[in-house]
């Protein structure tokens, strides 16, 4: 069966890589000119279940689970296994509890314990949580390497392509078997299917890279506030991405005065020494959401639609993508049952 998947960011680059592995034709349709582009590009790429869970239902801990399993097994060179720290100031330990208690598999760690896991961090902190069991990757190195897989199994890649009006593969306009199945086309457009799916909306996030050689890390760390949390993940060579911000917003203009301002400030209570970063990029990126922000496959008249990511787009889009191939291969088993 060929298969036209619609979008290459994170959803529609792990929706090929599922299909493809299980046997599938794809081509993967993307209007950017190169992939890995929207809300995909500005993404921490923290695979953090058990942290997420703080702020989401245990479905999402459940589906973050699959996916970083996923990761594990498809990419474990790009997967770095070192855990996440949770951190707040002494006026936020309230904050830290409260963090605590909407969650689980952790430890409490204290100032020595913060010391040997971040030695950068030795003496600022004196309490947090450690999730020895997350991990984190880099999103954009991530995405082409899995383009590049694609491609050497032998996917189809169609950028700078408006495909809004194109037909869809043969197999679905020939003896109306498989047009009646809708299994030919997968919406993975997040942000762009809004409009189309009821009840999608757009949520605003905002990061910023900064460099300094004055600081090491080896893991994602947050620093929790009752305003303005922030995570700051280590990308290597002195490079940190930082973010947090959720606005909702559709608007994906430049970074606001405000969050820079509020991303800087926390960061610099991470450590001084981020007051002497340079910043090399910022950003904003719009993410589909669902009034439950717990994303979800619809039936659609070409065929599937993967939507409501959220900022959970690395974590969960393994499980998506698992569920699309899952009913794509049930469909084809019936229609080979129904021909033969």
């Amino acid at each position: 069966m060929s298969l036209v998947i619609r979008g290459a960011g994170i959803a529609g680059l792990v929706t090929a890589h599922e299909l493809v592995s299980r046997g599938f034709s794809v081509e993967v349709h993307e209007r950017a000119d190169a992939v890995g582009q929207g809300a995909s590009h500005y993404a921490g790429g923290m695979l953090a279940p058990y942290c997420e869970r703080e702020a989401a239902p245990e479905q999402v801990l459940q589906l973050g689970l699959q996916g970083l399993k996923w990761w594990r097994k498809t990419l474990p060179s790009e997967v770095v296994n070192k855990g996440t720290l949770v951190l707040a100031q002494p006026r936020d330990m309230a904050e830290l509890s409260r963090f605590a208690a909407r969650t689980r598999a952790y430890e409490w760690v204290d100032a020595e314990a913060i010391a040997t896991l971040e030695p950068a961090l030795a003496g600022r902190f004196q309490k947090g949580l450690f999730f020895a069991d997350e991990a984190h990757l880099d999103p954009r190195r991530v995405m082409r390497r899995l383009h590049e897989t694609l491609e050497k199994h032998g996917a189809v890649f169609r950028l700078s392509y408006d495909d809004v009006m194109a037909p869809p593969p043969p197999e679905c306009t020939g003896d109306g078997t498989l047009g009646h199945t809708g299994s030919c086309i997968v919406d993975c457009t997040g942000a762009a299917a809004i409009g189309t799916i009821d009840g999608l909306r757009g949520v605003r996030g905002e990061m910023l890279y900064l460099h300094t050689p004055d600081i090491t890390l080896s893991r994602p760390i947050r620093l929790l506030h009752p305003r303005h949390p922030l995570y700051v993940v280590p990308r290597g060579d002195g490079l940190f991405m930082l973010g947090a911000t959720m606005i909702e917003a559709a608007d994906s203009g430049p970074i606001t005065v405000r969050s820079l301002m509020e991303l800087l400030n926390m960061a610099y209570a991470v450590h001084p020494a981020f007051g002497e970063a340079r910043v090399t990029e910022t950003g904003a990126g719009i993410r589909p959401a669902l009034p439950d922000n717990i994303p979800r496959i619809f039936e659609t008249p070409e065929g599937l639609a993967v939507a409501g990511m959220h900022r959970h787009g690395f974590l969960l889009a393994p499980a998506m993508a698992q569920e699309v191939a899952d009913r794509l291969e049930r469909r084809h088993t019936s229609v080979e049952r129904k021909i033969a």
